[in-house]
């Protein structure tokens, strides 16, 4: 019996520019496809150009008229991310939203970014840290909403001060809830330094649930050669409706946290359902690894050492 489908209001983007990075596939390519079909102009930052494509494709399949395009960004690399801020500069064109969605998630062994952090952490935090750095003149032009996207697993575990890059007693699962309480931090963050410096960016944060997504698919890049058991299991509770959520759920509390005039600057959204792992989005508490100032001025001072090329 198939789901009935949980929507929400999208208003007008009609002259807005997105960003919306991990958009080749997944959710953030469900987020990219409905903020064109509300009328942005949306850009697709990828790694691969191949998957970019299909990208493009699909979301002019289902929206003729759609404003998308891609550019090049690897965010496990800080030269890749300053170079898409120097085009998107060169552009000189206000960003009024930015989704920061990519991720990966823990790889079957400890690896590293082109610069030498661990993966998850050097990926899903300080690359998005140095992105939306390099961004700031345009976010700024735009009156920006930055919605960044962590996970249920920042309501878990801890930082590891001592051993940032988990040089010493590698965890896959504990450097990814790492890299997602860091992240978070520096999300709200962002948004008190905005208020304190009045840059008029608002910035949030969103998680997807739990839903089938491509975190824990097959990916080469990973070592992962075939997609992980939690993954199937995942998979088959989304397919029986049981407890979590779908892809589709899963794009809908970044959507409403980046385009909704209810969103709420510092807020966290996620599905309303038993556990917020699956259902309509929502704004929930936030999780009390997110709640100390002191981390998050603390995490950001460490970032901006461990990415040198710009000053914020």
């Amino acid at each position: 019996m198939p789901r009935t489908p949980i929507e929400i209001t999208i208003p007008d983007l009609s002259g807005q520019r997105a960003v919306v990075t991990g958009a080749s596939d997944g959710i953030g390519l469900g987020i990219a496809s409905r903020l064109a079909a509300a009328g942005a102009e949306v850009l697709l930052p990828v790694r691969n150009v191949r998957k970019g494509e299909a990208a493009i494709a699909t979301i002019l399949q289902k929206h003729p008229t759609a404003q998308v395009s891609l550019r090049d960004l690897d965010l496990s690399s800080l030269a890749s991310v300053a170079a898409l801020g120097e085009t998107l500069r060169a552009e000189d064109r206000p960003i009024h939203i930015l989704v920061n969605n990519a991720g990966v998630m823990t790889p079957p062994d400890r690896q590293t970014t082109a610069d030498g952090f661990e993966i998850q952490f050097g990926t899903n935090h300080l690359g998005h840290f140095a992105l939306t750095a390099h961004l700031l003149p345009l976010l700024i032009a735009g009156h920006a909403r930055v919605t960044s996207q962590v996970s249920i697993a920042a309501n878990s575990g801890s930082i590891n001060w001592d051993d940032l890059q988990w040089e010493h007693s590698y965890d896959g699962m504990k450097a990814y809830s790492q890299s997602k309480i860091a992240f978070g931090l520096f999300g709200l963050e962002l948004d008190r330094r905005s208020q304190a410096n009045g840059w008029n960016i608002t910035s949030n944060l969103a998680h997807p649930g739990i839903a089938p997504t491509n975190l824990l698919a097959a990916r080469a890049e990973l070592g992962r050669d075939k997609e992980t058991v939690g993954r199937r299991v995942i998979r088959a509770l989304s397919d029986r409706r049981i407890l979590v959520g779908t892809v589709e759920t899963a794009q809908l509390p970044a959507l409403y946290a980046a385009t909704s005039p209810d969103a709420e600057r510092g807020g966290l959204y996620g599905p309303r359902g038993v556990g917020h792992v699956g259902g309509g989005p929502g704004k929930q508490k936030l999780y009390s690894r997110l709640r100390h100032t002191e981390a998050a001025t603390r995490i950001w001072q460490v970032s901006e050492k461990l990415t040198t090329s710009f000053t914020w």
